[in-house]
């Protein structure tokens, strides 16, 4: 058994047609067409399609770095059982 992939274009009749050169001659075959439409890739969308403001990134990064996040104290937890 043998796998071929290959692309292929279905004309404005709606028949795709296919020339698979197998290397057989005066024999039966078996055939196993699986097909699947190419969907068209979509452009990849702006920051500004996407909602963000016009130069938001540029002006926020690295607002936090003479900031650092600091986590306050959570307090003592509750001590319980342990499951067995």
């Amino acid at each position: 058994m043998q796998s071929i992939k290959l692309c292929s274009h279905v004309g404005a009749d709606g028949i795709l047609h296919l020339e698979i050169p197998v290397g057989i001659t005066d024999k039966e075959m078996e055939v196993v067409v699986i097909y699947q439409q190419i969907e068209a890739s979509t452009p990849t969308k702006t920051l500004e399609e996407l909602g963000w403001p016009p130069g938001f990134f540029e002006q926020t990064y690295g607002s936090c770095q003479d900031d650092p996040i600091v986590i306050d104290y959570e307090g003592d937890f509750e001590t319980r059982e342990e499951i067995l």
